[in-house]
């Protein structure tokens, strides 16, 4: 007997209700990047700054008249205003403090939105030496955002990623040290990993049945834990192969895809691989599933390193820590499931509500993913 009966679907549809009713109240504001571009030669500075209106509006409420969209005429109102509150959460300093102002307000889209561009300029008092900066934008409301730096200094360029924990940063003229990157590139591919909801439920939803087995109709317990280690381990390193494919030939600019196709597609995996739980089709060689869908996955990641930035002297070595935290992140949420999974693997919470009733929820949230994706709507 299938194990979907034996879950209450208006249980089901509750709690489905209740998923969709938070994740609209988490997406209002979401996790968020601004892309800064700095280029210092000497004294003078010049730059580019890309801030998500939906920060800003947030910040700052952009949205006059409450309609829920932000109008050039709205943004260019609030365009003092706008470039003082900015600049008073971005210092840098040269020998001394390097005045900025932003001269010019533009509007440019990204993947996940439209975002207010900020042309820069300024002047250092010293020509030589580090360069200084502290960056503190949406950090006092928003502990997830991150500042995605790209810095050409007297020539060299160096990338950075400016978070709450790493704020104030120096840059030394000659180039940061190829470890430090590589390592800045290893935290950075683990907190992308963590933050990046669809590939985490894509993996769980392969995750889910790894301690159960297919047979005669219905879902039983495995017999021992080397069984649902194995199965793991095949689904996952499938998935790691075919994503660090795409991954590599999407950084290197070898192969590119539309970003709405990549970002539907993601939803769509996860709600085909929910789907396969509930009504196995691939049942016993779900590595396969794992290996398809990695590809895309993949290019996914590579929208993300592409923001980042691969610095021209050590590219292999960034996309490799990149990769690298990717998989570390990865085994961390692996580490984390599987004890717990074995260990639940006969209880009816798990087999009826985490493993049915978490595969309905993933399948529901993912739809609703991919139809704003694949559409462009805004339903929440």
């Amino acid at each position: 007997m299938n194990l979907l009966p034996q879950f209450p679907l208006n249980r089901l549809l509750t709690v489905l209700w209740l998923l969709l009713t938070l994740s609209g109240q988490a997406l209002a504001h979401k996790a968020s990047d601004s892309y800064l571009v700095l280029d210092v030669q000497g004294q003078s500075v010049t730059g580019q700054w890309d801030i998500a209106l939906r920060d800003i509006d947030f910040a700052m409420g952009l949205d006059g008249d409450g309609n829920g969209d932000i109008t050039w005429g709205e943004l260019r109102q609030r365009q003092s205003e706008l470039s003082a509150w900015a600049l008073a959460r971005l210092k840098l300093q040269r020998g001394g403090h390097c005045s900025m102002t932003a001269d010019r307000l533009e509007v440019d889209e990204h993947t996940d939105g439209s975002y207010a561009v900020l042309r820069l300029r300024g002047t250092c008092p010293g020509a030589e030496g580090d360069l200084q900066l502290a960056y503190h934008l949406m950090f006092e409301v928003d502990a997830l955002h991150r500042g995605l730096l790209r810095l050409h200094l007297d020539g060299q360029i160096q990338s950075a990623v400016l978070a709450p924990e790493a704020a104030e940063q120096s840059f030394k003229a000659s180039g940061g040290s190829r470890l430090a990157q590589f390592g800045q590139y290893v935290k950075e591919g683990i907190w992308h990993i963590w933050i990046g909801f669809d590939h985490i439920l894509f993996l769980l939803s392969l995750l889910l049945p790894a301690v159960l087995i297919f047979h005669m109709q219905r879902w039983r317990a495995v017999s021992s834990f080397g069984q649902a280690l194995r199965e793991v381990l095949w689904v996952v390193t499938a998935f790691t192969v075919a994503h660090s494919i795409t991954l590599t030939l999407a950084a290197l600019q070898l192969v590119a895809l539309p970003s709405r196709v990549v970002e539907s597609s993601i939803a769509l995996s996860v709600v085909l691989a929910a789907a396969n739980n509930l009504r196995p089709v691939v049942a016993h060689r779900r590595w396969m599933m794992a290996f398809g869908f990695g590809l895309i996955h993949g290019f996914g990641f590579a929208s993300v390193l592409a923001d980042l930035g691969l610095p021209q002297g050590a590219m292999v070595l960034s996309l490799l820590g990149f990769n690298l935290g990717v998989e570390l992140g990865q085994l961390a949420i692996v580490l984390a499931f599987l004890p717990l999974a074995y260990w639940l693997r006969h209880t009816a919470f798990y087999r009826q509500g985490v493993f049915v009733g978490g595969s309905v929820l993933a399948l529901g949230l993912a739809a609703f993913w991919f139809v704003e994706r694949a559409f462009n709507l805004k339903l929440l």
